[in-house]
C-alpha cells in the first residue's frame, strides 16, 4: 500500500501506534488491503471489543527503508459480542469480509512514484468496476483469493503463533520444558491435530523451548514482544525443508482456501495438514483422540441435581473393567465430602495419578472448569465431561422438559445425603437455582465449549425423542418459578428462599410445584430414556475414551471464531421431526394417493432428522451462508405447502417465514424438506422434485391450509 506519512524510527523494537492510523489512511495497492481496510475500520468506528498490535518485521530487516517499512499486525477479538454486531453489519454490507478470533497480517507500507501511484489506482478502479461497485468480487462476493487471504492469517499462522507459541511462555520458563510440552499436546489434542501433525510440530516446538530458553535465561520473555524473537526463529526453521516451510506457513506462504474449506470433507486438520488421511464415515468425526494408558482420567458431571450422576457412577462401580483396561477406577460422592471438593479430587489426583475418577458432584460454571483443567495439567490426566442430553433453549443448554424431569427425580428421592429430596422444604428453588447457573449459554454454544476445553464429551440419554409436548400446567408451574426466582435474586441475591420478602410466595410454589409434577407422573414417567440403556450408552462412550477409539465430535457455535467448531458447510431451518410424522400421518388419513405412498416406505422408523437448507458453500459460496448469521439460533415459521413424490422419493414443498419482521429467503430455487429416497439415490436428488412435477413425473398433493412448523436456524 502506499503511505505519504513520516517514517518515524523505522527500527524501534515496537511499532508506533500511529501505524494503525497509518494503514487506514494509506492508499490500498490492491484488492485484499481494500477489503481489510474495511474490515479494520469498521471495527475501529464501531468500536468493536479487539486488538490491534503492530510490531516491526524484523526478518525483512535487510529491505527497510524510511520509505519501505514492513510491520506485522496482530488483531485479536476479545469478546463473542463482536461477532453478533459484525453479523449485523454484514447483512447491510454484504461485501464484507468475514471476521475471525485472530489473525496476522504482514504490511508492507512504502511510499510510491507517481507512475506506480497511478498503476495502483488504475488497477484499483478496474477491480471495482468488476465487482459492480458494491466492493464484492466474483459470483458470490467473497472471491476465492480473498477468501485465501482471510484463511491464511487466521487458521495457518493465528493458532500456532499465539496457542502454541505466546500462551505457553509462562509455562516453558515457571515449569520447564516438560510442562510446556504436556501443555501444547494438550492444545494440539483438543483441535484434533492428527498424529503426523502432532510429531511436526512436537520437533518445532521442542527446538523453540531450548532456543529462546537459552536465548532468555531464566527471564521470562514478554508475551507483548514475543514476535520479534519468535518471528526469527520460525523464518530460520521454515529455510531447512519445504516440509517446515509448509508447516509454519511463513510469510509470503499463500495457502488455498479450499485446502482448509475440505476439513469435514476430507478430514485434515488446521493446521495446514493437507495430505490425505483416513477420514472416518460420521460427518461429524475427527480424527481420534488417544489417552494413553500411563495417564489418569477425571470423569466429572456439569449438570443439575437430578440428573442421575450418582446412580451412573455406582453402576460404572459395579463392573470390573469396564473402561477395557486395568486402571483403578474409584469415585468421590460430593456430598459426603467435608469442606472443598476439588481440592479433595486434586489430593486423590496426586496419590492415584494413573487412577479413573468418577467426580461424583454437579460442575456447572466455568470457575470449576478451570479448576479441572489445572488438575489435568498438573497430574497428567485428560477429563471427560459427562452431561445430560437436551435440546436446550436459546439462553441455557437444558430445556424446560428436562427441568421438569430433574426437579420430579429429585422429589421422588428419600434419604438423600445432599438433603435435597422430597422432605427439603425448597427443593424446587435449589434446583432453579443450578438451572441459572448455566443461563447465557445455548444448547450448541454449551457443548461446543466443553468440547474445546476438555476434547471431549459424553451425553446421558434423558428424553425420549418422539415425546409429546410438555404438559401446559407443568409448563407454566415452571415459568412462575422463574419469575418467582428473578424477583427474589434481584432483590435478596442468593438468600435461601425461606427467608426475605417472598418466603410465602416460595411456600406456595413448592406445594404448586410437588402438585403438579405428581398430577403429571404418567407423563413424567413416560417421556424418560430407561436407566439401563442411559447406563449402557455413558459406558460404552466412556470405555471408547479410555480404550483410544474416541472420535471428538464438532460443535457448531455462534461464530465464536473457535477453531474445533470445524468448517461450516450450509446454513438450514431444523424441525422437529414429530411434528414433521404428524402431518405425514394427517395426510395420509385425508388423501388416499399420499397414503397408498406411504404405506410401504415405513417413514416413522426412518426419519430422524429433518431441516430445510437455505443455502450451501458449494452451490452459493460462503458469504451466502454466512449471512444467515443474523438469524442463528432464532426459531423460524416455515409454511409446509405440499407432499412432492415419485417411486425414488419425496419430500414436502416448504416456505420460511419471517424472524421479527424480517423474511429468511432460501437461496435454494425450490425450498424443501426431503423425507425420503430410495436405496441408491442421493438426499440431493429431492431438488429435481419441483421440475419432475412440472414435466409431469411426480405427484404433488397440495396441502391447504398449508401447515406451520417452527424450528431454529444453525449453521451446519
Amino acid at each position: 500500500m502506499n503511505w505519504f506519512g513520516g517514517a518515524g524510527d523505522a527500527h524501534s523494537r515496537n511499532a508506533d501506534k500511529a501505524v494503525l492510523s497509518k494503514f487506514l489512511q494509506s492508499h490500498p495497492a490492491d484488492y485484499s488491503t481494500t477489503k481489510l481496510q474495511e474490515v479494520i475500520r469498521l471495527m475501529r468506528e464501531k468500536r468493536f471489543p479487539a486488538a490491534f498490535k503492530c510490531y516491526h518485521n524484523f526478518h525483512k530487516h535487510d529491505a527497510m527503508s524510511s520509505d519501505n517499512l514492513f510491520y506485522k499486525m496482530v488483531i485479536h477479538v476479545h469478546s463473542d459480542s463482536a461477532f453478533r454486531r459484525y453479523q449485523n453489519e454484514m447483512r447491510s454490507k454484504p461485501g464484507l469480509w468475514p471476521l475471525y478470533r485472530g489473525f496476522f497480517v504482514d504490511i508492507n507500507l512504502f511510499k510510491a512514484s507517481n507512475e506506480k501511484a497511478a498503476e495502483i489506482a488504475k488497477n484499483k478502479s478496474t477491480v471495482v468496476e468488476d465487482d459492480g461497485g458494491t466492493g464484492m468480487s466474483g459470483k458470490h462476493g467473497l472471491a476465492d483469493e480473498d477468501a485465501s487471504l482471510m484463511i491464511k492469517l487466521k487458521f495457518l499462522t493465528y493458532k500456532l503463533r499465539t496457542f502454541l507459541i505466546r500462551n505457553g511462555l509462562s509455562i516453558l520458563f515457571k515449569e520447564g520444558p516438560a510442562a510446556y510440552k504436556a501443555y501444547y499436546l494438550r492444545q494440539m489434542k483438543i483441535w484434533g491435530t492428527s498424529a503426523g501433525k502432532q510429531r511436526e510440530l512436537s520437533k518445532m516446538l521442542d527446538e523453540w523451548a531450548v532456543y529462546i530458553r537459552r536465548k532468555c535465561g531464566n527471564k521470562q520473555l514478554s508475551s507483548s514482544v514475543y514476535l520479534s524473537e519468535a518471528e526469527p526463529f520460525l523464518e530460520q526453521y521454515a529455510k531447512r525443508s519445504p516440509q517446515n516451510e509448509a508447516l509454519i506457513g511463513s510469510a509470503g506462504n499463500l495457502v488455498r482456501a479450499e485446502d482448509f474449506l475440505a476439513i469435514i470433507e476430507g478430514g485434515r486438520d488446521e493446521e495446514g495438514d493437507l495430505q490425505k488421511e483416513f477420514v472416518p464415515s460420521s460427518p461429524t468425526a475427527s480424527t481420534g483422540d488417544i489417552i494413553p494408558k500411563a495417564e489418569g482420567l477425571i470423569v466429572f458431571f456439569p449438570g443439575l441435581p437430578g440428573s442421575a450422576k450418582s446412580a451412573l457412577c455406582k453402576e460404572i462401580l459395579k463392573v470390573p473393567g469396564r473402561f477395557g483396561d486395568d486402571r483403578p477406577v474409584h469415585t468421590l460422592m460430593g456430598d459426603l465430602i467435608k469442606g472443598r471438593y476439588w481440592q479433595k479430587v486434586a489430593d486423590e489426583r496426586k496419590k492415584k495419578p494413573y487412577s479413573i475418577m468418577l467426580a461424583d458432584k454437579n460442575a456447572p460454571n466455568e470457575e470449576v472448569w478451570r479448576q479441572i483443567e489445572d488438575m489435568c495439567h498438573r497430574t497428567g490426566a485428560s477429563a471427560v465431561p459427562v452431561v445430560p442430553d437436551s435440546e436446550g433453549t436459546d439462553s441455557n443448554p437444558f430445556s424446560l422438559d428436562a427441568l421438569a424431569v430433574f426437579m420430579y427425580r429429585v422429589l421422588q428421592r428419600s434419604n438423600h445425603p445432599g438433603n435435597l429430596d422430597k422432605n427439603s422444604p425448597n427443593a424446587g428453588y435449589v434446583l432453579l437455582m443450578f438451572y441459572h447457573l448455566y443461563e447465557g449459554k445455548s444448547r450448541a454454544e454449551f457443548d461446543g465449549e466443553l468440547v474445546e476445553r476438555f476434547g471431549s464429551l459424553v451425553k446421558i440419554p434423558l428424553l425420549k425423542s418422539d415425546r409429546n409436548p410438555l404438559p401446559n400446567p407443568v409448563k407454566s408451574t415452571l415459568e412462575e418459578g422463574m419469575n418467582l426466582y428473578k424477583l427474589h435474586t434481584k432483590k435478596h441475591g442468593r438468600l435461601e428462599s425461606t427467608k426475605g420478602t417472598y418466603a410465602n410466595e416460595w411456600a406456595k410454589w413448592e406445594k404448586q410445584l410437588r402438585d403438579v409434577l405428581f398430577g403429571h407422573s404418567e407423563y413424567l414417567n413416560s417421556v424418560q430414556v430407561s436407566f439401563e440403556s442411559a447406563v449402557k450408552e455413558v459406558s460404552e462412550e466412556l470405555s471408547k475414551i479410555a480404550k483410544g477409539e474416541y472420535k471428538t465430535p464438532e460443535y457448531r457455535t455462534p461464530d465464536s471464531g473457535k477453531g474445533k467448531i470445524g468448517a461450516i458447510v450450509f446454513a438450514a431451518i431444523s424441525l422437529p421431526v414429530t411434528e414433521i410424522k404428524g402431518l405425514l400421518d394427517n395426510l395420509a388419513g385425508k388423501d388416499g394417493k399420499a397414503a397408498a405412498f406411504l404405506k410401504d416406505k415405513n417413514l416413522e422408523n426412518k426419519i430422524n432428522k429433518v431441516h430445510v437448507t437455505l443455502a450451501h458453500k458449494r452451490s452459493h459460496g460462503v458469504t451466502a451462508v454466512a449471512n444467515y448469521g443474523i438469524f442463528l439460533h432464532k426459531q423460524v415459521p416455515v409454511d409446509i405447502t405440499a407432499l412432492l413424490f415419485t417411486d425414488k422419493m419425496a419430500a414436502f414443498e416448504a416456505c420460511p417465514g419471517s424472524v421479527e419482521g424480517e423474511r429468511v429467503l432460501s437461496k435454494n430455487e425450490w425450498p424443501h424438506i426431503t423425507l425420503w429416497t430410495a436405496e441408491g439415490i442421493a438426499a440431493k436428488e429431492a431438488n429435481l422434485l419441483h421440475s419432475l412435477h412440472l414435466e409431469g413425473k411426480a405427484t404433488r398433493i397440495t396441502i391447504d391450509p398449508p401447515a406451520t412448523i417452527r424450528g431454529p436456524l444453525e449453521f451446519y
